[in-house]
């Protein structure tokens, strides 16, 4: 099974460095692979590399992206 990667948007520091923003590409999420789970909710699975999410949170890095990961059954 191969995989394929769709960036979703980004999360960046606030600039008071108290949160985390959040930033989700319209098109991206209004074209994402969706899952149900068993009581019909419906949701979009994104991710974020851990290592690089450190490093944010860190300032070593000022924005990290959020992806969804694809294998050949999410194709469309």
């Amino acid at each position: 099974m191969s995989a394929n990667s769709t960036l979703m948007g980004y999360v960046r520091r606030s600039r008071n460095g108290g949160a985390l923003k959040v930033s989700v590409s319209r098109n991206a999420f209004e074209n994402a692979t969706r899952y149900r789970t068993q009581d019909g909710t419906e949701y979009v699975g994104m991710i974020i590399n851990l290592n690089k999410l450190r490093s944010l949170l860190s300032g070593e890095q000022e924005v990290t992206a959020i992806s969804q990961i694809l294998g050949d059954e999410g194709k469309k």
